[in-house]
């Protein structure tokens, strides 16, 4: 990236809705050298323009899993696992104690403590030595992340992890919500899914 890059970057974090016009005259630019520009980024994958949630806003919750895998191999198998889970917003590997980091959310409490608990949480899966969960107080500088909200079909028997939502007690004794992408799941009128 070189300074005029940085400059696009810089302009659609401050307004992603930002004209090709607006853009052009940030960089001394035509929109038509603006949208060449801006297409040069997006066309070599250096940028995604999508739209993020303000988890605050949404009254969500959100938590950080910090996780000991004990092999390569089981963390392809969470990976694949719960890579169409609508709850998780990222999974990072690390070097270190704990070699994978894990940030989910949730509508509420109850639901982010499932998360931490049920068959349904990646700290439960095989493979996974020692785990921390540290549900996040408040988040500073920008409270947007990109929650998942397009794998929230309601469509599903079984979660896309592979658990039955119906079959689960805390979704019994109405304490979870229950997988987003399921006919399971329980919204509100200002869920987030």
């Amino acid at each position: 990236m070189d300074e005029i890059d940085r400059k696009v970057v810089a302009a659609l974090q401050e307004n992603g809705r930002a004209s090709l016009k607006k853009i052009g005259e940030i960089l001394g630019f035509t929109s038509m050298g603006a949208k060449k520009r801006l297409d040069k980024l997006l066309k070599s994958g250096m940028i995604k323009v999508s739209a993020l949630v303000n988890v605050k806003k949404a009254k969500a919750y959100a938590a950080i899993l910090l996780l000991e895998v004990n092999s390569s191999a089981a963390m392809k198998r969470i990976l694949e696992k719960f890579k169409k889970c609508p709850r998780v917003v990222y999974v990072c590997s690390t070097i270190g104690g704990y070699n994978m980091l894990v940030m989910t959310v949730a509508e509420d409490l109850s639901t982010l403590e499932s998360e931490s608990l049920e068959v349904c949480s990646i700290r439960s899966q095989p493979g996974v030595r020692r785990s921390e969960f540290y549900p996040i107080g408040e988040i500073y500088y920008s409270p947007y992340l990109p929650v998942r909200v397009n794998l929230a079909s309601r469509s599903r028997e079984k979660a896309p992890c592979g658990a039955v939502c119906k079959n689960c007690e805390r979704y019994a004794s109405n304490k979870c919500r229950a997988c987003p992408s399921t006919i399971y799941y329980r919204s509100s009128a200002d869920s987030l899914f």
